[in-house]
């Protein structure tokens, strides 16, 4: 329980110093923010390449531009919600999203798992059903298996449709889908979770809604297992 509050604390510490930094400056400067100093803010979750290293959060790096600057118009409109992104974007002008999305969009994606920054503030919803976590290497091949079968087949039982038929079978994606090659396994079940339940409901025609309604959460693991492993064609 100690660990767990120090994690938690830790994790406030940073918001508190990032919103302090984002307040100070709407107070004092009226003139556009620098890129520099809004990736600051960006970084402290994304990481400054877009590269996150937090389980919860997402990677951006090399996202479509398109479709990351309407994520962050959709949080500012309140189409999209997450606490945290909740407390910031208000605080980003609309202005300045085409060049974030920009930045993003031209960092390189790295697929694999690096240390994680324990400081830095997670943005996922906690009650998610986690991803796979501690398991033999076996076990996690099958379980890769069986995602790759899932993104590049369906899921015949319940007509689930393939992920790779609107992401793209090596996952680049588009304006529309997200890429989600390499995604981070945990905010991938976390937002097809949150997709299943109608928590999200940002998706074009209710497409997502419609596909994670018909996956259970061993599916959802599974597929976000291969997801994490999934290298972009050359």
């Amino acid at each position: 329980m100690k660990d767990k509050n120090k994690h938690i604390g830790m994790h406030l510490g940073t918001l508190g110093v990032l919103l302090g930094m984002l307040l100070t400056s709407a107070a004092v400067q009226a003139e556009p923010v620098p890129l520099e100093e809004r990736l600051l803010l960006c970084g402290g979750c994304h990481n400054p390449d877009g590269n996150s290293v937090i389980p919860e959060n997402p990677k951006l790096s090399a996202m479509n531009a398109k479709y990351l600057q309407r994520q962050m118009e959709d949080f500012k409109a309140g189409k999209r919600t997450n606490p945290i992104m909740d407390s910031i974007i208000p605080m980003v002008d609309e202005s300045e999203f085409k060049a974030l999305a920009k930045y993003f969009s031209e960092q390189k994606r790295l697929v694999g798992a690096p240390a994680a920054d324990p400081s830095a503030p997670a943005v996922a919803d906690a009650s998610a059903p986690a991803a796979a976590g501690a398991m033999s290497e076996q076990a996690k091949a099958d379980l890769v298996a069986k995602g790759q079968q899932i993104y590049l087949e369906g899921v015949l039982a319940t007509a689930a449709p393939a992920c790779g038929g609107c992401h793209g079978e090596d996952g680049s994606g588009n304006d529309k889908f997200p890429r989600l090659n390499g995604q981070n396994q945990t905010y991938v079940v976390s937002q097809l979770a949150n997709f299943k339940s109608g928590a999200r409901t940002n998706d074009p025609k209710g497409v997502m809604r419609a596909v994670a309604k018909r996956l259970t959460e061993e599916e959802m693991a599974a597929v976000a297992e291969y997801i994490f492993t999934l290298k972009e064609a050359e």
